[in-house]
């Protein structure tokens, strides 16, 4: 229990910018086995937020700017930046110029358009979620973390060091999917008791949910013939923002 623990504060630390003290005996090397609990930790918070929020009738477009602005804070841009970088790493035509564009700190134009385009659909799909926004807030945050576990385990890494290389040795097979896998579906879950056991939306959670995640990640791997640091954080970010969107149709 300590062990997971330690693990788990190591996780917070990694991936978050919630100031925690540090601790003695943190491993960041496992940091990515805990990536879908940060992320349903950090959609927790986000969904407290909203539901505070609520009570004091705040309009709902409002609010969910607020949220989709303090998700941008809890996790200290990491994510997005990467899907930045992605952006314009894939906006050149020379595929060998794509790593050492994605390398350079300065954002370009595509960078910048593809942080405004996930950031509407992220507000105007929250916008137009009714019911169960903590739970889908928290679906979406896990899945995305579910699916920066399936480029880590699934793609090689192209870059022999940086932010993301050592995830590799945490995340080897298909059997350490396997957690995150089942714990989203069990998050699935709460929304089939929440919802007169009503199975349709849940199932659509499970399969919008597990299909985007890998499907971008395919693709990332597709374009660039495997996955950094940066197409981690772009895996995330284009997951939540497209599980967002689907499941605006149906909650």
């Amino acid at each position: 229990m300590m062990r997971f623990l330690l693990g788990l504060w190591a996780s917070v630390l990694f991936y978050t910018s919630i100031p925690l003290p540090y601790t003695n005996g943190l491993d960041f090397q496992g940091v990515a086995r805990f990536a879908p609990v940060v992320g349903l930790l950090i959609g927790g918070v986000l969904g407290l937020v909203d539901t505070g929020l609520s009570y004091v009738a705040m309009p709902v477009l409002t609010r969910s700017a607020l949220v989709v602005g303090l998700w941008i804070f809890i996790t200290g841009g990491l994510h997005l930046d990467g899907a930045m970088d992605t952006a314009d790493g894939l906006a050149v035509g020379n595929p060998e110029r794509r790593l050492e564009v994605m390398a350079d700190s300065a954002t370009g134009a595509f960078g910048a358009m593809s942080a405004i385009a996930i950031l509407l659909l992220k507000t105007s799909a929250l916008t137009d979620i009714g019911s169960f926004r903590w739970l889908v807030l928290m679906a979406a945050c896990g899945w995305g973390r579910w699916g920066q576990q399936v480029a880590i385990a699934c793609y090689p890494y192209l870059k022999p060091t940086g932010k993301g290389a050592f995830h590799k040795q945490a995340i080897r097979n298909y059997q350490d999917l396997l957690p995150g896998l089942l714990l989203m579906f069990a998050v699935s879950g709460l929304l089939w008791f929440g919802n007169g056991h009503n199975f349709f939306v849940p199932m659509v959670m499970v399969i919008a949910g597990s299909a985007i995640a890998t499907l971008i990640g395919a693709w990332f791997n597709h374009k660039l013939g495997g996955h950094t640091g940066d197409t981690y954080g772009a895996v995330v970010e284009w997951t939540e923002a497209l599980f967002m969107c689907v499941l605006s149709i149906l909650v």
